[in-house]
């Protein structure tokens, strides 16, 4: 069928009852010849004969490799050459195998190739014929002795037509790759459990895995990714995951990625789209049979509640959400995490987050992320502040909520408490703009910032300074927020506040002199009873 032909469906052409070809003038292949001739897709015919048995084996046999290894996916017979699909791939699996970055594949990547898709390592002999046949028939197929992307695809073409394609299909499979060429739904996103409370992060083989890659980019080894670096790292892939990520990790001072950034924004995109990370592990070349898939990348940490109920946090990276009243210095307190002062962020952009390895004297590193939640008194009834108001009435799902004020304003601090009032999550108060002087903060229960912490069982405020002379005293603060959100369980009471315990104290008061009233009534009239009763007798 010339319309199936045009689709490149596979075809096997048989030659039934060969017991009878004595009776036929004309030589079967005579009459199939014209035929393969017209049609590229038929690969292969067979004569065989049921009543004799004569090639039964081998028609099933072609039948069989036909289905599990088909040639059309993979080479196009009138081109002559892999088709663009293969081609791709093929040229993701050469870079993945490239482990220093050369271009080049060396006898040691040809082993490791060969032993993570064949599970056996690869003879001399075989490599050195291998080699010449590639430095006979292909220019620029092995250079300074070793194999190019352009021999690498050569080599699969030879495989291909020589009636081998099974090796090209394993090693394609190998690396995630289906019949269509694309890489399958459980390569790219196994399913992964995370219960609410619960967070995701890197284990130590991913991080491991991913300074791999950075190292083996950093071509100069200057410890920094350039544009052109970070695009090669991320050539494997669709695209870089990351847009614009200078205003949420340590970069240089040209804005370029370091290894400390690049290690805090693999784990900070892992923390917040863990499943989008584990599909760029999976193109990056993560899977393999000693890794298994990219779930061995990655942990998922108990929920919050069960470590505040055993009193005990495993997690090594603790997001803070970051509230406080408008012209209080958020995006100012987020920034420094980063050491950077003030960056430009779109108005229509709801929070910003920024991400940080911080060095505790007493207990081990820990990242910190900060997400700024952004809020505009003139604007709370609109709906795209409704993120606003519910990570404020829930507190966020987050490890500890950060409430700032400005010392120089008095009325600060008040609405501050008014933010606090609604957290049923551990929280702190830091005071900002410490480096001016401060006011009294004016507070409806006529109390200091210390003492209504203290009554609502919250730490003492912190004192922050955003000027880049405080950097010292920056570095406290950010370690002493780690600290409360790993012990959150040090605090007297998470969802206790004080406008609460005023209104339960103003209530038993009320019922106190109430009873109190009602006492003395009945006791007066107690006693005017018995005194009317001596004056009868």
């Amino acid at each position: 069928n010339a319309e199936y032909g045009k689709q490149w469906y596979q075809r096997r052409v048989r030659g039934n009852k060969d017991d009878l070809l004595l009776e036929l003038e004309e030589s079967p292949l005579e009459l199939v010849m014209p035929l393969m001739a017209e049609y590229p897709e038929i690969e292969t015919c067979v004569e065989c004969s049921a009543r004799r048995l004569k090639n039964i084996s081998e028609l099933f046999y072609y039948a069989q490799k036909a289905v599990l290894h088909p040639t059309a996916p993979l080479y196009s017979p009138e081109a002559g050459k892999l088709k663009p699909a293969c081609a791709e791939g093929l040229r993701r699996i050469f870079r993945i195998c490239d482990m220093d970055n050369d271009g080049l594949l060396s006898d040691h990547e040809l082993n490791e190739f060969q032993k993570r898709c064949f599970n056996a390592p690869l003879q001399q002999s075989n490599l050195m014929e291998v080699k010449n046949l590639i430095k006979r028939y292909c220019d620029n197929g092995i250079v300074d002795n070793k194999m190019s992307e352009m021999g690498f695809l050569f080599l699969h073409t030879i495989f291909i037509q020589k009636g081998r394609h099974e090796t090209t299909w394993t090693v394609l499979r190998k690396f995630g790759y289906t019949d269509q060429l694309e890489l399958s739904e459980e390569y790219l996103r196994p399913y992964l459990h995370c219960e609410p409370g619960s967070s995701v992060e890197l284990t130590e083989e991913g991080v491991e895995y991913l300074k791999t890659l950075f190292r083996k980019c950093d071509m100069d080894k200057d410890g920094i990714l350039s544009p052109t670096e970070l695009a090669n790292l991320f050539s494997v892939c669709p695209n870089i995951p990351w847009g614009d990520f200078s205003s949420s990790v340590m970069t240089s001072e040209m804005g370029w990625l370091t290894e400390e950034g690049y290690e805090a924004l693999w784990t900070l995109n892992v923390h917040l789209y863990p499943e989008h990370t584990l599909e760029y592990l999976a193109y990056l070349g993560y899977n393999s049979d000693t890794r298994g898939n990219q779930l061995s990348a990655v942990q998922v940490t108990p929920a919050r509640q069960d470590e505040y109920k055993r009193q005990l946090s495993s997690r090594d990276v603790l997001l803070c959400n970051v509230f406080g009243p408008e012209g209080c210095g958020k995006s100012c307190f987020v920034n420094r995490l980063i050491k950077k002062g003030e960056i430009e962020i779109s108005p229509e952009t709801e929070r910003h987050i920024c991400i940080n390895k911080i060095k505790h004297p007493v207990q081990e590193e820990k990242f910190l992320i900060l997400q700024e939640v952004r809020y505009d008194e003139d604007r709370r009834d609109e709906k795209e502040y409704s993120l606003y108001w519910d990570l404020l009435d829930k507190g966020g799902d987050c490890d500890l909520a950060i409430i700032l004020y400005d010392t120089t304003r008095p009325d600060s601090f008040q609405k501050a408490v008014d933010i606090q009032s609604r957290m049923f999550v551990p929280s702190v108060f830091i005071g900002t703009k410490c480096d001016r002087s401060a006011v009294k903060q004016e507070l409806v229960s006529n109390c200091t910032p210390e003492q209504y912490a203290q009554m609502a069982g919250l730490p003492p405020p912190l004192l922050f300074s955003a000027m880049p002379d405080r950097e010292a005293a920056q570095s406290k603060v950010f370690q002493t927020c780690v600290f409360f959100a790993s012990h959150p369980f040090l605090q007297q009471s998470q969802s206790l506040n004080l406008p609460l315990i005023l209104k339960a104290s103003a209530i038993v008061a009320v019922s106190g002199i109430a009873a109190f009233f009602a006492f003395r009534c009945v006791a007066v009239r107690s006693v005017a009873r018995v005194a009317v009763r001596s004056m009868a007798k």
